[in-house]
């Protein structure tokens, strides 16, 4: 197999055309948990609800068990190949260049949508009539920190997960000592069907899946070999357990319909709870958190972009690194200008699916990547690849129909492209 690419662990500046390794291990946890802990817990609980009814803990278990395989092949593979793209560049190396190419176009298509979700979602709790300007607001400024450096990106991310896990603790906290809460609302009733399970994980998955930031910054953390596999499930470890204790806290104090037609779960949590004084902060809280993903977001999809565009399926001029930010600051500006436009043209609230059904593909070709280390190379045991791959493709077919429809349509699109690509007579670089 292919050895993994120069300059590897070294700290500092890269050769040109590289990126700087600026992150160290706190940092890339914090970026991963900025990713993670983001505005999903205040806005996928209810669509999961709506599907899963009472199963919903196990939707989260599901999507939980699945994002553990995930995390542990994509760590593994991190550390081989400390390169910006992630799957990209683990499915291009271990399983041929039209899998890492069907990666990252499923990675970059998907989280595009996904970024202007979040930008929508900063909107809508800011300044409902205005939501859209305001989201492509959010989406220059941060384009803007992006484009200054990782480690400035870095620092924000980290302010913003400490308001979030306050919020969130707040919330807790109200429902927990409230005189609301009914330990009997977390009995699995009738309603409860395999489909409806196997759905709730796979629109609950979307908030479990910003662990790959933590991979596709690979070529900016310092000592990726140690530092990623570390890195990855201890942000995915904490998300958990917060996930956890805010999906039993909203379902003991509204129940699963309540929850299931809750617009704004949280808010309609503590405002049951007794505590109307919350909601503000709560909303206030959701803004931020959608900030948050929204900044880890452009972070993974720009570094995804770098290193299609360095392979030539995206065009070579993305490829450009800033000589003093050392950033890819035109794969930046590129995926900031397409993200506000759709934020300011679309209603993306239908994205979660859609979004949802390209990650899973893009973890499915992971898993399978990693299926092919060696011990030697670090290979995770056997069995975690292989349900992690077997997950994937379950949660992405249990979709809503138009989720799968649409990104199965997607998916064939970019195919047809690498396939124009590689046709006899056809220009290569």
């Amino acid at each position: 197999m292919s050895e993994p690419p120069t300059g590897a662990g070294m700290g500092g500046a890269g050769p040109a055309g590289e990126l700087r390794r600026r992150l160290g291990p706190a940092d890339a946890v914090v970026i991963g948990l900025g990713a993670m802990i983001g505005a999903g817990i205040f806005a996928a609980l209810a669509p999961a609800a709506r599907a899963a009814g009472s199963g919903l803990l196990l939707g989260l278990a599901l999507a939980a068990v699945v994002a553990y395989c995930n995390a542990t092949s994509s760590a593994r593979l991190a550390a081989r190949y400390p390169a910006s793209g992630g799957t990209y560049v683990y499915g291009r190396e271990r399983l041929g260049d039209f899998w890492g190419y069907l990666a990252g176009w499923a990675f970059v298509v998907g989280k595009t949508a996904s970024c202007a979700a979040m930008a929508l979602t900063v909107g809508a709790y800011v300044w409902p009539g205005q939501a859209h300007a305001v989201a492509v607001a959010a989406v220059v400024a941060l384009t803007a920190v992006n484009y200054a450096g990782v480690r400035k990106s870095a620092l924000l991310t980290r302010a913003i997960v400490a308001v979030v896990l306050a919020v969130l603790a707040a919330v807790a906290v109200a429902v927990f000592t409230s005189g609301a809460l009914e330990a009997g609302r977390l009995e699995i009733g009738g309603d409860a069907t395999a489909g409806g399970v196997l759905q709730a994980a796979g629109l609950l998955f979307f908030a479990f899946a910003g662990y790959a930031r933590i991979a596709t910054l690979g070529e900016e953390v310092r000592d990726p070999a140690r530092t990623i596999p570390r890195a990855i499930p201890i942000a995915l470890g904490i998300t958990l357990v917060v996930y956890a204790v805010i999906a039993v806290a909203a379902l003991t104090v509204l129940g699963p319909k309540a929850l299931a037609d809750a617009s704004a779960p949280l808010s309609d949590a503590v405002r049951a709870a007794g505590a109307d004084q919350l909601v503000p902060v709560v909303r206030a809280g959701a803004a931020v958190a959608a900030l948050g993903s929204l900044l880890a977001l452009i972070l993974g999809v720009s570094r995804t972009t770098l290193a299609m565009a360095r392979d030539r399926h995206l065009p070579p001029a993305l490829a450009a690194v800033h000589p003093r930010f050392k950033v890819p600051h035109r794969a930046e500006l590129a995926v900031g200008a397409v993200v506000a436009v759709v934020a300011a043209t679309a209603d993306v609230r239908g994205a979660i699916g859609f979004s949802s059904f390209g990650v899973l593909v893009y973890y499915a070709i992971a898993n399978a990547s990693a299926w092919t280390l060696t011990p030697e190379e670090g290979r995770p045991p056997r069995v975690v690849p292989a349900l992690g791959l077997a997950g994937c493709l379950v949660l992405a077919f249990a979709l809503p129909a138009a989720s799968v429809i649409w990104g199965a349509g997607v998916l064939a699109v970019g195919a047809a492209a690498f396939a124009v690509r590689r046709a006899p007579g056809a220009r290569r670089p």
